[in-house]
């Protein structure tokens, strides 16, 4: 490989990350204005035309906020934890098929999953060194619904990597041109929905946030810049979590204005289940992971595994 490739690859990369800033600060403002119109209220329309100026108001005042630091905080770790969690929500963005000028990458589920893992590991620091009691048991309580629920989404991701035999995401765009896998695995994709509702921390899953006996969570100790860089990894993941769904389900095929439509609707999905449907219980939650959503899933693996033993 030429050096002028590796340039043109990280130019690329600067480009995607740069990219994805914008679509999270866009994705918030999508999010206040929807929630804003189904309480029946306008939203932010103050700055700019219909509040479009928003999101970068909220950046700025954000990131200019005097940075507080608990006096009994473990104050490295504390500190770099948030950063952390930032740098890995951005890293998962690497493996985007792209057709040109990007790294293909043949292990590309693998790293995804890696990354969803290691996720977990800043949401639990972040609790630990805040040395808070609230941020603890919402650090633990986040832990414990990531990891119940990154066992059903690899499991539920395996029947479709049977499918096509490949960890490539290209492949999945390729096998989806006659028929999208939502059509064939329904049941198993509306089960990846909610597996990603509650894999990001989000109503009606966000229990690291139950405001009224936890305040905010694990991320109640942070302020200005620290609250900022998880605010931006959670929204990061949201809109990954989107992307990954509409490439494993919804046809793929990254360079039409379809799949780009695809997208926004799934990020939509996000923010109306948020206006619709209240918290549920917490027992309720992991029953739903170990007691559904493994034993649906591991027959549609062994439904598919069959399938494709008889096919060839």
């Amino acid at each position: 490989m030429m050096m002028s490739d590796i340039y043109m690859i990280f130019i690329g990369l600067l480009i995607l990350i740069i990219g994805i800033l914008i679509g999270v600060a866009f994705l918030t403002l999508l999010e206040r204005k929807v929630l804003g119109y189904i309480q029946i209220r306008k939203g932010p329309n103050k700055l700019g035309i219909s509040g479009i100026l928003q999101p970068f108001s909220d950046a700025i005042k954000l990131f200019t906020k005097e940075q507080i630091l608990p006096i009994n905080s473990n104050y490295l770790i504390y500190y770099f934890s948030p950063v952390l969690s930032f740098i890995l929500s951005l890293l998962v963005w690497m493996v985007i098929p792209y057709y040109f000028n990007m790294i293909s990458f043949n292990l590309g589920i693998l790293f995804i999953l890696c990354c969803l893992s290691l996720g977990v590991y800043t949401v639990m620091i972040a609790g630990w060194s805040s040395n808070s009691n609230y941020s603890l048991l919402g650090g633990l309580r986040a832990v414990a619904q990531t990891i119940s629920y990154e066992v059903s989404l690899a499991m539920i991701l395996l029947s479709s990597i049977i499918m096509i035999m490949d960890y490539n995401l290209i492949s999945f765009s390729l096998y989806q041109n006659l028929i999208w896998f939502m059509v064939i695995m329904f049941p198993l994709s509306l089960c990846w929905m909610s597996s990603m509702l509650a894999e990001t921390n989000r109503t009606p899953f966000d229990f690291a946030e139950g405001e009224s006996e936890l305040v905010s969570g694990f991320n109640v100790e942070y302020s200005s810049g620290g609250f900022a860089l998880i605010f931006l990894a959670e929204y990061s993941s949201i809109l990954f979590m989107s992307l990954f769904f509409v490439l494993v389900y919804m046809g793929g095929f990254i360079l039409s204005i379809f799949f780009y439509l695809k997208l926004t609707f799934i990020s939509f999905l996000f923010i109306w289940v948020r206006g619709t449907l209240p918290r549920y219980r917490y027992d309720k939650l992991m029953y739903l992971a170990w007691k559904s959503y493994l034993p649906i899933s591991l027959n549609f693996l062994l439904f598919f595994l069959g399938l494709k033993i008889f096919l060839i």
